[in-house]
C-alpha cells in the first residue's frame, strides 16, 4: 500500500513538473519565434495549432458553468495573445523574404477570398471591424462593469457570509470557502478587465501589421524582386491578407469567447444547456413568431417557400420545447401533472453515521414561533441577526467574551409569538414578543398614563410596559417612555441572559483562543504559566469565577501575571480567584463606582464579619435564621443604594467575600460584593447602610 501510494504521488510530482517545464519552454519558444526564422511547413502547423487552440478555448468558455471554472482564461487570453503575434511576425518575414508563408496561408488567400486581393482585404477590415467595434468593445466594457460591480459588492457579500455564520446556517469552513470565493470573483473580474485589453489592442496590432506588409511587399516585390506592380501588388498582397484572415479567425473565437466568460454572470448551467432551457421554456414565443413569419410568407413577391419552411422550423421546435417541460420537471424531482407527490425518504437516519449529526448541541440557540419568524427573514437573517451581531460587540467590549455561533431557527411547537433562548440545549428563558407592535417602558416619569396597549413585562429587567400600535410610538416617547422594536426586546434580553451565563458560555476551546491572542503579544507570559504552573482547565476555572460574578476578562494579561505569581502558593482556583480580582481593581472600583468616582457602597457591621471570617477559617456555619437575617438586611439597604442612583455593592474584607457573595448569589444575584483589597487607588468610599445579621 505505501509504495502504491508513493507511486502515485510520485506521478503527481512529475506531472506538475512536467506541466511546469512544458509551459515555461513554450514561452520561450514564442519570444524565439520572432527573431529565429521559421520553415513554411513548421509554420503551417503552428498556424493549425493556433486554430485549434482558439476553438478549445471558446468551447471551454461555452461549457464552463461557472466564469471561475475557468480562472485561468486571462492569462491564457495573454499567452494566446502573444503567440499569435510571434506568428505574425514569422509569417510576414517569410513573405517578404521569399514570397512564400506555407500551404495555409497560400490557402486563406487563395481558397477563402477566391484569388481575389481586393474582396480578401475587404473581409480582413470586416472581421476587424466586428472584432474590435462589437465583440471586443462590448466585451471590455461588459468586464469594466462587472470588476467594478464586483468589488463594490464584497462588503455586502463579506456581511451576508457573516451572518449566515452567525446564524447557523453554515459552518466556519463553509464560511471561509465562500470568502474565498468571494476574492476569487473580485480578482478574475479584476484580471478580465485588464486581460480585454489584449484583445482590443491585438485586433489594431492586426490591422497596422497587415497594412505594413502590403506596403513593405509593394517595395520588395518592384525594387528587389523586379515584378511588375501588378504581380507584386497581387502576389504579396493575397499573401498579407492569407496571412490576416489566418491570424484574424482565432482571434475572432478568442474574443467571443471572452465575452462569454464575462457576460455569464448569472448562468446556472452551461451555454448551450442555459439557452436551450430558456429558449424552450416558452413555446407560446415560438408559436407566435411562426405564425408572424407565415403571414410573410403569404405577401405577393416574397418567396414563399422559404418564408413557410422558416415557419414550420419554429412550430417544430415549440413542439419539442412543450414536450421537454413535463420531462425536465420529473428529472429534477418534481410530479407530473396528474400525480401525487413522492412520499419521502425513510432512508435518512437507517445508519449510525446519518444520525451522528442529531447529537452535536449547539451553545446558543434561539427558537421562534412562526409569527416571529419575520424578525429573521431578509438578506443577511434580518433585523434580528443584525441585532444579535452588536449583542456580540457589546459583550466582548463589556467582559472579553467572545460569543460562539448563535443558532436561530423555528420551533411550530412555541405558540406563534414566543420565542425560547437554549443554553447547550436547555432552554433558560422564554418570552412573548408582538412584532407589529412596540414596547414602551416606563422610565419613572408617568409616560405611560393614557396609552392603550398590551400589558406586560419587559423581559430582560421585568419592568412593567406596554404593547402599544407603531401610531402611538411618537406620543409614547414624547410622553417620556423607552419605546423600542421587538427585535430589539429580543436581542435586549438575549444579551442579559449572556451576561448571566457568561461562565457557562465560555469553554475551553475559547480558553485557549484567549491565551493564544495573548500569547501573540506576550508569549513569555502564557509560555510560563501554561502548562508549567496551571494547567488550561485551571485558567479556565478562575476566568469561569471571573465572569460568574460579573468581573470582565477582556484585560486578561494582568489576570495571567496574578495567576503566574499566586501559583507558587496555591493551586486552588478559588483563592486564585481572588489574586486574579485583586489585579483587576481598577476595572472593578470602575464598574462599581459613579460617575462622579465616589464608591458608595454596603458594609457589614463587625459582628458579622467577625462570624464570616470565623466561618471561612473553618468555623460553625450561619443558622438559617442568621441567613434570613443577613439578606433581608441587604434588602432593606439596597434601595437606598438605588435612591442615589449607584449599583448594589457590598464592601468588606478580601477573608469574608468569596463566602460572602456565595450566601447571597442565588437570592441577589445582582449585588456585587467587593473587598478592601479590590479598591484601586486613593477613591473616596462612603458607606450608606451597614448590614447586619
Amino acid at each position: 500500500m505505501r509504495r502504491g501510494g508513493d507511486t502515485a504521488v510520485g506521478r503527481l510530482l512529475r506531472l506538475n513538473l512536467g506541466a511546469d517545464l512544458l509551459l515555461g519552454t513554450l514561452v520561450i519558444v514564442m519570444v524565439s519565434m520572432m527573431v529565429i526564422p521559421l520553415p513554411p511547413a513548421l509554420l503551417s502547423v503552428l498556424i493549425a495549432l493556433n486554430l485549434a487552440a482558439s476553438l478549445c478555448v471558446l468551447l471551454l468558455s461555452m461549457y464552463s458553468v461557472d466564469p471561475l471554472d475557468f480562472s485561468g482564461f486571462p492569462s491564457l487570453l495573454l499567452l494566446t495573445t502573444l503567440f499569435r503575434l510571434a506568428l505574425n511576425v514569422s509569417t510576414a518575414r517569410l513573405i517578404l523574404l521569399n514570397g512564400n508563408a506555407g500551404a495555409v496561408i497560400q490557402a486563406f488567400g487563395q481558397f477563402v477570398v477566391g484569388g481575389n486581393p481586393l474582396v480578401g482585404f475587404i473581409v480582413f477590415l470586416i472581421l476587424v471591424i466586428i472584432q474590435f467595434v462589437v465583440i471586443t468593445r462590448g466585451a471590455e466594457r461588459v468586464a469594466e462593469v462587472a470588476a467594478r460591480f464586483t468589488l463594490d459588492a464584497m462588503p455586502g457579500k463579506q456581511m451576508a457570509i457573516d451572518a449566515d455564520l452567525n446564524a447557523g446556517l453554515i459552518d466556519e469552513a463553509r464560511a471561509r470557502q465562500r470568502r474565498a470565493m468571494v476574492e476569487r470573483e473580485a480578482d478574475f473580474y479584476g484580471a478580465m478587465d485588464g486581460a480585454s485589453k489584449f484583445v482590443k489592442g491585438d485586433a489594431v496590432a492586426a490591422l497596422l501589421i497587415i497594412v505594413i506588409n502590403i506596403l513593405g511587399g509593394f517595395l520588395v516585390g518592384m525594387v528587389q524582386r523586379h515584378l511588375s506592380v501588378g504581380a507584386a501588388l497581387q502576389q504579396y498582397t493575397l499573401l498579407t491578407v492569407g496571412d490576416g484572415l489566418s491570424a484574424q479567425i482565432p482571434a475572432l473565437l478568442l474574443s467571443t469567447a471572452t465575452g462569454i466568460i464575462v457576460t455569464r454572470a448569472a448562468s446556472q448551467g452551461n451555454l448551450s444547456r442555459e439557452l436551450s432551457s430558456e429558449l424552450l421554456s416558452q413555446p407560446r414565443v415560438l408559436y407566435a413568431a411562426a405564425a408572424a413569419i407565415g403571414l410573410f410568407g403569404l405577401v405577393p413577391g416574397l418567396p414563399t417557400f422559404t418564408f413557410l419552411s422558416v415557419a414550420a422550423v419554429l412550430v417544430l421546435v415549440g413542439r419539442a420545447g412543450a414536450a421537454r417541460a413535463p420531462a425536465e420537471q420529473m428529472a429534477a424531482g418534481g410530479p407530473a401533472a396528474g400525480q401525487a407527490a413522492p412520499r419521502p425518504s425513510v432512508d435518512a437516519g437507517r445508519t449510525p453515521a446519518d444520525t451522528m449529526p442529531l447529537l452535536d448541541v449547539d451553545t446558543l440557540e434561539i427558537e421562534l414561533g412562526y409569527g416571529l419568524l419575520s424578525l429573521a427573514e431578509g438578506e443577511g437573517g434580518g433585523e434580528l441577526m443584525a441585532r444579535i451581531a452588536l449583542c456580540r460587540k457589546q459583550i466582548a467590549l463589556e467582559l472579553g467574551l467572545v460569543l460562539p455561533l448563535v443558532r436561530v431557527r423555528d420551533n411550530l411547537q412555541l405558540p406563534p409569538h414566543a420565542y425560547a433562548v437554549k443554553l447547550r440545549g436547555t432552554e433558560i428563558a422564554r418570552g412573548e414578543l408582538q412584532p407589529d407592535h412596540y414596547l414602551a417602558m416606563d422610565a419613572g416619569t408617568g409616560g405611560q398614563d393614557g396609552l392603550q396597549g398590551i400589558p406586560t413585562r419587559e423581559p430582560a429587567f421585568g419592568l412593567p410596559a406596554l404593547w402599544i400600535q407603531p401610531a402611538d410610538k411618537a406620543r409614547a416617547e414624547l410622553a417620556g417612555s423607552t419605546v423600542v422594536d421587538a427585535a430589539t426586546v429580543l436581542a435586549t434580553h438575549f444579551s442579559e441572559l449572556c451576561k448571566r451565563h457568561a461562565a457557562e458560555i465560555l469553554s475551553r476551546q475559547d480558553c485557549k483562543g484567549l491565551l493564544d491572542l495573548v500569547h501573540q503579544r506576550q508569549p513569555a507570559l502564557v509560555d510560563e504559566l501554561v502548562p508549567g504552573q496551571l494547567t488550561s482547565g485551571q485558567v479556565l476555572r478562575v476566568l469561569q469565577n471571573l465572569l460568574r460574578e460579573g468581573v470582565p476578562i477582556r484585560n486578561l494579561p494582568p489576570v495571567l501575571e496574578a495567576l503566574a505569581d499566586g501559583a507558587a502558593q496555591t493551586k486552588d482556583p478559588d483563592m486564585l480567584t481572588e489574586r486574579a480580582r485583586q489585579a483587576l481593581a481598577r476595572e472593578i472600583t470602575r464598574d462599581c463606582g459613579g460617575a462622579d468616582g465616589r464608591l458608595q457602597v454596603l458594609t457589614l457591621d463587625a459582628e458579622l464579619e467577625a462570624r464570616l471570617c470565623a466561618l471561612a477559617s473553618g468555623g460553625a456555619p450561619l443558622d438559617g435564621q442568621a441567613l434570613q437575617a443577613l439578606r433581608q438586611s441587604l434588602a432593606e439597604g439596597l434601595p437606598l443604594l438605588a435612591a442615589r442612583g449607584r449599583p448594589g455593592v457590598v464592601l468588606t474584607t478580601p477573608a469574608a467575600r468569596p463566602l460572602l457573595w456565595r450566601l447571597i448569589a442565588r437570592s441577589l444575584p445582582h449585588v456585587r460584593v467587593i473587598s478592601t483589597a479590590e479598591v484601586y487607588g486613593d477613591v473616596e468610599v462612603e458607606t450608606v447602610a451597614q448590614v447586619t445579621a
